[in-house]
Order: C-alpha cells, then sequence, then structure tokens
C-alpha cells in the first residue's frame, strides 16, 4: 500500500519514528562525514590543500593505496577463479564426496576475519606448524616464506569464496536444466555448455560478487597488517597508524576520504558495467539443474585432484585449532600433537577465570545491545519506507544507505574528530574514548543490510491484513504490534542472528574505537598474532576461536539449514490469505491475529 506524504504526516507513531531517523542521521551518518572533510580541506578554518600535498609526498602512504588496488585486482580474479570451481565442484559437476567438500569450503562461513587470519598465521607462519613440519624434512626453509602479498592473497582469496557457495551456487541451481540438455542434444561438449549456458547465466551474481570482492579488497586491513609485514601494507592498516599520532590525523582522514571516493566512483562503473550486459535467461517452466559427470577421465582427474587439495587448505586451519585448543603451552611452542599434552585446562580458564573470560563478555555486550538496537528500531523504519513511498522517506532511505557506500574506516575516523569535543546534538557530551562510540559504529555498520531485509520482509505481507485491522478501527501502533510484528518476526530474527554473528569477532572498527579497558574479542585475537605473544594467551586465542566457530555454525544452521532463510517465504496454503502467490513466514499468526480483531470489532459494533 503506497501513502503519500500527507498520508505521512497523519500518523503519530512514523511522526516519531521519522524525527528520531533524522537526528540519528544528521548526527551520526551526515555530520561526522562533513567534519571529515573539513579537516582535510579547512584545518584551520580556511580552505587548503595541504593535506593533499603531504599526503602526495608520503612514500608509505602513495605505496599503500597502489598496494590496496593491486590487491582489489588481484582478489576479483583469484576470488572468483577459486569461488567459481568450489561452486561448479560441489553443485555442478558429479564429484565423488562432494558433501563433504562442501563442508570444508564451507569452513569460511563459520570463521573470518582476523579470526581467519591469525589461524592461517598459526598453521604456515614463522613457527607454524605446516612451516616446522616441512622444516624437518627441508632444513634451509625459510621460516618466513608466509608473508608479504603472497600470503595476503592466499589467505584473502580462501575468506571470500563463501558469497559464492551462499549466493552464487543458489543461482546455479536455478539455471533451466531443459537448456542444457537441449544443447546437449545438439551435440554441444561439456565445456560448451558451461562456457555458453551456465556460466552466462551466473554473470549477474558474478557482478555482485565481484563488487563485495573488490571493496574488500580496497578496504581490507587484517590480512595485510597481520600478513603484509613491511613489504606490503594497504590504505585501511595505514590510516590506523596515521590515525594514531595526533599530529598525522589530517593524512589519516586524507586516505580514508580517498578510500571512500574510490570506492563510490567503483561502484558506478561496475553497475554500468552491469546493466550493459547481455545474460542467458531460463524459460518459463525450468527443470531443475542435474549434476554431470566428466567424461574426459584425465579432466576428471585432475578436477578430482584439485577438489581435495582445495579441501585441505580450507580444512586444515579450523582442524588444528580445535585440536590445539585441546593442548598445553608446550605443545603449542613446539607445534608438535602428542597424547601426552592434551589438556582441558584452557577450556576450564576461559569459563572460570574472569579475566579470560572477560573479552569474550565485551564482545557478546557489545554484539547483543548493536543488534537488538538495530533490528527493533529498523522494524518501525523499514516499514515506513515500504509504505509510504515520497521523496521524504526516498530520502531517509538513501542516507541510512550511507555505511555501505563508505568504508567502516571513514566512518570511524569521522565519529573520533566529531565526537573528540562537547557536540550539542548528544546533550554537550565527548563520545570519543566511551564505550558508547564503538557500539554507535556498529549500528551503523549494520543498517543497510537490515534495512533491506526488513523492507522486503515487509513487502511480503499481504494488504489485506492491514486493511481489515484499519477498516475496524485498530490504531498504526496496534496495527503494527499484533499484525505485522509476528509476519515478519521469524525474518527479523534471521537478520538478527547474521548481525550479531558479524560482530562477535569484528577488528576493522574496534581497533578504532574500543574503550582501553573493554577490548572486544577482535583485537584479542589480533594482539595473539604478534612474535612477542605468550604461548598462554594463545592457546586461549584457540579456545575463543573453537567458541566462536560453533556459535557462527549454530547460528548459519538455524539460518540456513532449517527453512528460516532471508528471501525464501513460504508457499501459500489458502487462496484467500493473499493475492501474491507466496506467502512469507508466521503469516497464520498475522491472519488468526486478524481475525481476532474483526471478532472484537464486531462485537463492539453490536453493543453500540
Amino acid at each position: 500500500m503506497n501513502g503519500s506524504l500527507r498520508q505521512l504526516l497523519r500518523s503519530p507513531l512514523f511522526i516519531t519514528v521519522v524525527a528520531v531517523v533524522l537526528w540519528f542521521s544528521i548526527t551520526f551518518l551526515i555530520l561526522p562525514n562533513v567534519n571529515l572533510l573539513a579537516t582535510v580541506f579547512m584545518p584551520e578554518g580556511k580552505f587548503s590543500f595541504s593535506a593533499i600535498e603531504r599526503l602526495l609526498s608520503s612514500e608509505r602512504a602513495m605505496d599503500s593505496i597502489r598496494n590496496s588496488f593491486i590487491l582489489a585486482v588481484v582478489l576479483s580474479v583469484t576470488v572468483n577463479l577459486v569461488g567459481i570451481f568450489i561452486v561448479l565442484a560441489t553443485r555442478y559437476f558429479d564429484i565423488k564426496g562432494a558433501r563433504l567438500l562442501w563442508l570444508g569450503y564451507a569452513t569460511t562461513l563459520i570463521y573470518g576475519g582476523v579470526v581467519l587470519v591469525a589461524g592461517y598465521k598459526f598453521i604456515y607462519g614463522d613457527s607454524g606448524f605446516v612451516t616446522k613440519q616441512v622444516q624437518n624434512f627441508f632444513p634451509g626453509m625459510d621460516a618466513g616464506w608466509f608473508s608479504g602479498v603472497f600470503a595476503v592473497v592466499f589467505v584473502s582469496t580462501l575468506a571470500g569464496t563463501g558469497n559464492h557457495l551462499l549466493f552464487l551456487g543458489s543461482a546455479l541451481a536455478k539455471v533451466d536444466f531443459q537448456t542444457i540438455e537441449a544443447a546437449q542434444m545438439m551435440g554441444a561438449s561439456s565445456w560448451k555448455v558451461l562456457r555458453s549456458i551456465v556460466l552466462p547465466t551466473l554473470m549477474p551474481m558474478v557482478y555482485a560478487i565481484t563488487v563485495l570482492t573488490f571493496l574488500g579488497g580496497l578496504g581490507a586491513l587484517v590480512a595485510p597488517q597481520i600478513l603484509g609485514g613491511e613489504d606490503f601494507q594497504t590504505v585501511t592498516p595505514m590510516i590506523l597508524t596515521f590515525a594514531n599520532m595526533p599530529s598525522s590525523r589530517d593524512l589519516a582522514a586524507t586516505l580514508a576520504i580517498v578510500l571512500g571516493l574510490s570506492t563510490i566512483i567503483l561502484l558506478a562503473v561496475l553497475n554500468r558495467l552491469e546493466k550493459g550486459g547481455t545474460y542467458f535467461s531460463v524459460s518459463k517452466v525450468p527443470a531443475s539443474m542435474k549434476k554431470q559427470k566428466i567424461e574426459n577421465p584425465v579432466a576428471n582427474v585432475v578436477v578430482h585432484v584439485v577438489a581435495y587439495a582445495l579441501f585441505a587448505v580450507y580444512a586444515l586451519p579450523p582442524v588444528l585449532i580445535l585440536l590445539f585448543s585441546f593442548t598445553n603451552a608446550a605443545a603449542i611452542n613446539s607445534a608438535s600433537l602428542s597424547f601426552d599434552s592434551f589438556t582441558l585446562d584452557n577450556y576450564l580458564r576461559v569459563f572460570t577465570d574472569y579475566s579470560a573470560m572477560w573479552p569474550f563478555l565485551v564482545s557478546i555486550g557489545y554484539s547483543a545491545v548493536a543488534t537488538i538496537i538495530v533490528v527493533l528500531g529498523l522494524l518501525f523504519v523499514a516499514r515506513l519506507v515500504q509504505k509510504f513511498k515520497n521523496p521524504a522517506t526516498a530520502a531517509i532511505e538513501y542516507v541510512l544507505h550511507i555505511p555501505w557506500i563508505l568504508p567502516s574506516t571513514m566512518i570511524a575516523l569521522g565519529l573520533i574528530v566529531t565526537f573528540d569535543h562537547a557536540q550539542w546534538l548528544v546533550g554537550d557530551q565527548v563520545l570519543t574514548g566511551t564505550l558508547v562510540l564503538l557500539a554507535i559504529a556498529y549500528v551503523i555498520g549494520k543498517i543497510p543490510f537490515t534495512l533491506r531485509m526488513l523492507k522486503a520482509a515487509f513487502s511480503a505481507v499481504p494488504d489485506q491484513l492491514e486493511e481489515a485491522a484499519a477498516i475496524l478501527g485498530a490504531s498504526s501502533f496496534t496495527i503494527f504490534r499484533r499484525v505485522l510484528l509476528p509476519i515478519v518476526a521469524p525474518a527479523a530474527a534471521a537478520i538478527a542472528a547474521l548481525n550479531f554473528n558479524g560482530l562477535l569477532d569484528d577488528y576493522d572498527t574496534a581497533v578504532f574505537l574500543a574503550h582501553p579497558l573493554y577490548q572486544p574479542l577482535g583485537i584479542v585475537i589480533k594482539n595473539a598474532t604478534g612474535e612477542d605473544t605468550l604461548t598462554d594467551a594463545t592457546a586461549l586465542t584457540f579456545v575463543y576461536t573453537v567458541i566462536l566457530m560453533v556459535i557462527m555454525g549454530i547460528t548459519m544452521w538455524l539460518v540456513y539449514g532449517r527453512g528460516v532463510k532471508l528471501g525464501a517465504p513460504r508457499r501459500r496454503r489458502t487462496p484467500s490469505t493473499s493475492n501474491n502467490p507466496i506467502t512469507p513466514p508466521s503469516l497464520e499468526a498475522g491472519v488468526k491475529t486478524t481475525r481476532e480483531l474483526v471478532t472484537v470489532g464486531t462485537a463492539h459494533n453490536q453493543e453500540k
């Protein structure tokens, strides 16, 4: 149901929502970025290019910009190559043990970011398990082989293929198999079918994933910081270095602006390229995909070997992290496994020692608070944007998508610069250095995804339910609480679970804004990757990593494995429920609530 601006102004509920959204948007989305621009171009109240001149004269800064673009371009190729291969190996070709292969490839879905990079450094780093095992056979091997651009690209490539498993795999399942059969009957080879039919059909999804991959490479922080060494540092680690020096904060802001402009230009160019493409379409009655056998015996062996080699690379780090989380300090220090070294002391310490549990509690607290605020708040905003379509709501929606356009680094720096002194918009409070600012940054980062998903959930709600309740005299808040909310609750719960997962091991934002006494788990794990880290601290990070993998694995199963899927509503059960062919989860609850309102309204009318 579309609503005009006049209808919007008649609703007290939505007027309140608009007021809160405007305050939040101006205070935390617009003002910080304006202040960041002023820091660069008006450092003393006068327009100046001095910060840009300093940036151009800094060899380290220019090298970091070049390295970021190199990394983004390289990852756009390597991630797609590996990602497309593992999807084809598990969903298209008839490969033995495809389910086991998928589980191995999917390990990056249950641990990522700083946790994944720290795990790979433990396995392949100077004193890593694999490095020491290889040195037993080749004593002269360089222990520092896993560093620099190779290590960064290697880890980032494996970490970036999760989108292919989730989204490209889903797109492949929707390819029309009748078209493939028709091509095969006309004599097309397996390679011809794959190259001319299957891959072109997947290109829109490949474009979308490429955008995410390029942006991830451009703003990479953890992998270059931990594995890049002195020879390969990108923009974001350099921003962090400059931000920690008050005299160079303008350089940090300039680099952040360069990163933001690059992101905006990239999105515009890639969207232009995507719109200019021509893609294969499916038939009106598509047949489900069937796995294809590789007829060429040599190609079949090669594909199997590559698939299982990648499986070993993907699965080895989480398996070894799990094993070493049950070992003592001596085993971790020597990177060797034996039955005598196994112990439960590491887990007992995490669950009984308050100081060891503290980082985990901090991360849980921040994640829970940010998730609750963003989901509950955007339930109202998403409904407002979805129902009332006018220039005002369109402007609100565009503003709330700013965190998707700008890198998290730029947003964090803007918050630091803006709230390092009293601001009347927040009651003349100084927020920089407090617990509040990191929570605000977490909320900001999750707004676009949450808004898009909740808006989609509300769009699937039949208009008749709300109209029936409104005719019976129910207020806007009553309709929202008793009719709409039960319908979108499953989707909101799934979104909340994904948001909570994504914040638990956050490092990119926390490293800029975390309070010194309230360090989240991501920072603690990153600090444990240092060369001078105590072995006991490393043992705790293994336990943290295992716990995170368990939590994220359960969450992924609840969201994707039990039918509670975003964008996958159930089939309509009764023709009278809606004019749409599909009905969102828990629609029966909304129907029941509406029937209750009808009953109450009828009785009330009879009394009158």
